[in-house]
């Protein structure tokens, strides 16, 4: 993790960076609909998911990945996580507030493996 902040400090002394852009924008030309959302894990949900960006990083990892090879091929030096609404209060419209921490901890692995590669 130091070694990253230094490399970080070091890149930023030098030159701007540039940070991807907008998630939910880049999700809607997706066009998903409520299966997609849902996945096979989410099939059964007791209540409508679409709508909840967040929960992609589970159930639709690919399309995420996808949005963060775009950005990183037009540039981007910084990806962020995809959970702008990964919160037990955002998460309760969903009746998902127990996944909070697996959201957060797959949007991160899923950004940083694509930051790798």
């Amino acid at each position: 993790m130091t070694n990253r902040i230094n490399e970080l400090s070091a890149t930023l002394a030098q030159r701007i960076m540039v940070l991807d852009g907008g998630m939910g924008t880049m999700i809607q030309s997706y066009q998903l609909e409520e299966e997609d959302y849902r996945g096979q894990r989410f099939a059964d949900w007791p209540c409508d998911v679409k709508g909840n960006n967040d929960l992609l990083v589970l159930s639709k990892p690919d399309v995420i990945s996808a949005i963060h090879e775009a950005y990183l091929a037009a540039g981007a030096d910084i990806l962020e996580t995809n959970t702008f609404n990964a919160t037990t209060i955002t998460m309760a419209d969903y009746q998902m507030e127990s996944l909070v921490s697996e959201i957060n901890l797959a949007a991160a692995r899923l950004a940083r493996e694509c930051a790798d590669a």
